[in-house]
């Protein structure tokens, strides 16, 4: 644990979810494949399309709507639904296959369960302060098995802008009826969630390595008040805890 600037008390802790709390890469690349065999085998008319297909229409649909970019699920619906109108579907063949598409992806997203160790952290940690996930991501909370810990997970899309952006901390906190500054975030990415949360006035724990990564250096930007290691570390953090509740 190393401290970069000093911690003050804290009313909650918000956590990213990908790589924070798992290792995300594995269950994204399934997902993807999954998805890809699944629009290929369903529409004969895609069965040539391939991933490097999808994600350059992706980049397409999303520069013709930008706001897409704050929104992964919609992000998805319209990038499958626009492939099957660009193969020769008709629109309501489209709209329920993208949704078909969707659903399976998501799925297959979410068919795994957090870590026991990780669960009972978060247990040990929940009895000192409310927690919650904040996320750019959309794994069903629920079905990892988060429910139990996490007062909520909030994401983006709705109006709400991904990480760095302040929306989903200044959201979160009204939701618990404390202010984003007295938020502990936790995450990997320096520039979602180290930026993101300092942008928003909350302190910082960055987790370095991220779940399944090298440890990496600090990048430009505002530093976080303290880098950790592994997530068990935030039980020796507790005393600064001041719970609202």
């Amino acid at each position: 644990m190393i401290f970069y600037q000093r911690l003050r008390p804290f009313q909650a802790i918000s956590f990213d979810l990908d790589d924070t709390l798992y290792n995300n890469y594995p269950y994204i690349v399934q997902a993807e494949q999954a998805l890809l065999k699944f629009m290929s085998s369903e529409f004969d008319k895609l069965s040539s399309w391939d991933a490097a297909t999808w994600r350059k229409l992706k980049i397409g649909v999303i520069k013709q709507m930008p706001h897409l970019a704050h929104d992964t699920g919609a992000a998805r619906f319209n990038t499958l639904k626009t492939g099957l109108e660009l193969v020769g579907y008709q629109a309501d063949i489209a709209h329920q296959g993208a949704q078909a598409g969707l659903e399976h992806f998501l799925y297959h997203r979410s068919n795994f369960s957090v870590d026991d160790s990780v669960l009972a952290t978060l247990t040990n940690l929940a009895k000192h302060v409310p927690l919650v996930g904040i996320s750019n991501g959309n794994v069903d909370s629920a079905r990892i098995g988060l429910a139990s810990v996490f007062e909520f997970v909030q994401h983006p899309g709705n109006g709400l802008k991904m990480k760095p952006a302040i929306d989903m901390f200044n959201h979160s906190a009204a939701a618990l009826g404390i202010k984003a500054s007295e938020f502990l975030h936790v995450g990997d990415s320096y520039k979602a969630d180290v930026q993101g949360a300092r942008r928003a006035n909350a302190q910082v724990a960055w987790l370095n390595p991220a779940m399944g990564r090298k440890p990496r250096t600090c990048a430009t930007g505002q530093l976080p008040n303290v880098c950790i290691n592994h997530i068990d570390e935030l039980v020796q953090l507790m005393h600064f805890a001041t719970p609202a509740r």
